[in-house]
C-alpha cells in the first residue's frame, strides 16, 4: 500500500475505532489518523501472528484487523493517560 493508501485506511480505521470506543480524548484529526495508521499496523502484526491475515488494502479483513489494533492502542492511551 502507497503513503496515501495508509492515510486513507488510517482515517477511515481511527474514525471506526473512535465510534466503538467513545469518549473524550486529547488531539483532533491528526491523532485520529495517526492511530488508524498505527492500528493498521498493530492489528496486521497480531493478526500474522495469530494466522488470522494481514492488512494487505482497503478490503474488510484489513479495515477489520485494523479497527482491532486501533481500539487496543486506543484502550493502552487512555489507560497511561489517567
Amino acid at each position: 500500500m502507497g503513503i496515501l493508501s495508509w492515510i486513507v485506511m488510517g482515517l477511515i480505521v481511527g474514525a471506526l475505532a473512535k465510534l466503538i470506543m467513545p469518549g473524550k480524548d486529547p488531539g483532533g484529526f491528526f491523532i485520529t489518523v495517526l492511530l488508524g495508521i498505527a492500528g493498521a499496523f498493530v492489528g496486521g502484526f497480531l493478526g500474522s501472528l495469530l494466522g488470522l491475515g494481514a492488512v494487505t488494502g482497503l478490503n474488510a479483513g484489513s479495515i477489520l484487523l485494523a479497527v482491532g489494533g486501533a481500539v487496543l492502542i486506543l484502550f493502552a492511551h487512555r489507560k497511561l493517560k489517567q
